[in-house]
């Protein structure tokens, strides 16, 4: 049975990871659907794919091996994922300076980048992997990949500190914060501000927020798809239209409209499985 949904993840785990993002699908045609075209998100990723893994391309013409788990950075262009018959992703969404504090590896090498995890984390993930592929029922994998997490957490060294709570009150608010604002609740300068972001989150507070209000734009259409654009704009915090689309065409080379046509075309779609 197709799925699609969020899982919160254990107390203990709370601020260091956002949500836990589950699917499955499965095709019985001998022709596999279209590749899914990923937008940039404000967030930092580790997938694990126990079933076939997904073959990614990226829109400036890379193209990246196939693995069984993935970390994935902050991305600000189009990644392009296929699917295998029988595709189960289990991801987990850190959050802001999630990633950084329970590894130490700076976010902003990351970037648009698309890594086998096991070169980046080591190979006790490659075990993980093993044990995912032998368990049936899916529930309960994810307490393995949780074990994993919090294993990584006892050797870590670092501590969440204010500029990550910014970052989590970003996404979780539609206000639109000044960059003064934004590093006086961090206790920070604004040039200690951006410094920071970079590390722990991989780009700078005003980009970030960019991608936060695009984001928020291409889940609302998803969610409401006989809302029209303007409506869609001003409710997400753009100033008119005209500014969704530049948005648009600098995140996804296209406009809203035709971006949305694409979206359409999504794997998840034929069981009427929608991001949203």
């Amino acid at each position: 049975m197709p799925f699609f949904y969020d899982l919160q993840p254990d107390l203990a785990l709370r601020h260091y990871v956002r949500l836990y993002r589950c699917m499955y699908l499965s095709f019985t045609e001998n022709t596999l659907p279209p590749a899914k075209a990923y937008p940039p998100r404000p967030e930092i990723t580790l997938s694990f794919y126990p079933r076939d893994p997904e073959k990614v391309h990226y829109s400036d013409g890379r193209v990246m091996p196939s693995v069984k788990s993935a970390l994935i950075g902050q991305q600000n262009i189009v990644s392009y994922r296929h699917i295998g018959k029988e595709f189960l992703l289990i991801q987990v969404v850190f959050q802001p300076g999630g990633l950084y504090r329970m590894t130490g590896i700076p976010t902003i090498e990351l970037n648009n980048q698309y890594f086998d995890a096991a070169t980046v984390l080591g190979n006790e993930i490659k075990m993980v992997n093993e044990h995912l592929a032998n368990i049936e029922d899916f529930p309960k994998m994810i307490p393995v990949v949780e074990a994993f997490l919090l294993r990584l957490i006892k050797k870590s060294t670092y501590e969440i500190r204010p500029v990550d709570k910014v970052g989590m009150v970003m996404l979780e608010n539609v206000n639109q914060y000044s960059l003064d604002w934004l590093a006086r609740e961090a206790c920070l300068s604004s040039k200690q501000l951006e410094r920071n972001f970079n590390e722990r989150i991989g780009i700078n507070p005003k980009y970030f927020s960019r991608i936060i209000k695009f984001d928020r734009a291409f889940r609302m259409k998803n969610a409401f798809p006989d809302k029209d654009w303007l409506s869609i704009a001003l409710d997400c915090g753009y100033y008119d239209y005209q500014h969704l689309v530049r948005d648009y065409k600098e995140f996804t080379g296209m406009t809203p409209v035709n971006f949305y046509r694409q979206e359409m075309q999504s794997p998840e779609r034929k069981f009427g499985i929608a991001e949203v």
